[in-house]
Order: C-alpha cells, then structure tokens, then sequence
C-alpha cells in the first residue's frame, strides 16, 4: 500500500509543473501569454493605420454600426458566463448539464461569428474591401484573425461535447474543461478591448 500510495504521487509529479499547476494548464497559459503580443501588435497597427485614408476613400464613420455590433458583442460576453457554467457543472458531476452549457455556449459563438460574417458583407458592399486603403486592411486583420479565433474555440467546445456524449469526459477530466474555458474567456476579454478600441474611440 505504500509503494502504491509513493508511486501514485509520483505520477501526480509528473503531471504538474513546479508552479503547483498541471503542464496542460500551464501550457495554455504560455500560449495565451504568446497570444496577447500577437493582438498588442494587431491592435497597434489598426491604431497606427485607422486615419490613413484617402480624401474620398470609405473610413470608420463611413461604415461601423455602433448598435449591431454591441448587440453581437454582448452575445459573445454572455458566452463566457455559459462557459463558467459549463466548468462548475462538470466540476460536480453534472455531465448533462455540461453538455447544454458546452452547446450554449458554442451556439452563441457562432452567432457572433454569423454576425462578423454578416458585417464583413455588409463592409464589402458599400466598398470597403481589404486592399481598399491601410484602414480596412488592418481593420479586416485584426477583426478576422480574432474571428478565427472564435471558431477555433466554436470547434474545441464541440469536441467536448461529442467526447461527452461518447462517455470519454467524465467529472474527473474536468481541468480539461477549464483549460478550453481559459481559452474562451481570452477570446471575449481580447474582444472587449477591440470593441472599445476600434468601435468605441473616436474616429
């Protein structure tokens, strides 16, 4: 019993960095850490770029809708509160309630992606396309690439639900869960700052 008690703390070890956090986690954690230089740099050519326009070309004012975009962002944040509800089900063996919050939470994102989608459309239409001027280049670029981001996120939240539904995620796998919610919840913070930023501030 003792030889078996050593040697599963060992295993324990081996799964957890000297932070007191398992690798996975913090894994996560280096790559989000990663993951806001690469939107600081985004975000700092969108500021750099938002006024370079030509004398009669489309600009910010020409083209943002202030209250559509509110609504999809609000849809996004209210994702991450679903989310939270997702890991504290799964934290106590709700299995089923985890998976309609996994679902909810994954349907919302894809909402706001439709609604990305739908205003990149609308964008397009009235002439501004990505080579139109520095503007909507870096505008496309950072608003995209975070976009992708999301369905990323979309796409890891569904294979939990499929791997829930197949038995293969039960309460005791439940960090893995919280490590896809980290994941989640830095994408709604970043969209927070590039609402205010891009959205918000005056033109």
């Amino acid at each position: 019993m003792a030889a078996e008690a050593i040697n599963h703390s060992a295993q324990e070890q081996d799964h957890h960095s000297s932070t007191g956090i398992s690798n996975e986690k913090l894994a996560m954690w280096v790559f989000l850490g990663s993951e806001c230089l690469l939107f600081g740099g985004l975000i700092s050519t969108y500021m750099f770029n938002k006024d370079r326009i030509g004398l009669n070309d489309i600009g910010p004012s020409d083209v943002f809708d202030i209250p559509f975009t509110s609504v999809s962002s609000f849809v996004l944040l209210m994702s991450s509160l679903t989310m939270v509800f997702a890991v504290s089900a799964i934290t106590r063996g709700d299995l089923r309630a985890n998976r309609i919050w996994l679902a909810t939470t994954a349907a919302l994102g894809a909402t706001f992606v439709a609604g990305q989608v739908y205003e990149f459309t609308a964008f397009y239409s009235e002439g501004l396309g990505f080579t139109t001027n520095l503007f909507g280049s870096s505008f496309y670029a950072l608003t995209g690439f975070h976009g992708a981001h999301v369905t990323i996120g979309i796409i890891m939240l569904m294979s939990l639900y499929i791997m829930s539904l197949r038995g293969n995620l039960p309460a005791e796998r439940a960090e893995t869960v919280e490590i896809i919610g980290l994941y989640w919840h830095f994408v709604d913070i970043v969209w927070i700052v590039i609402f205010t930023i891009v959205y918000l501030f005056p033109q």
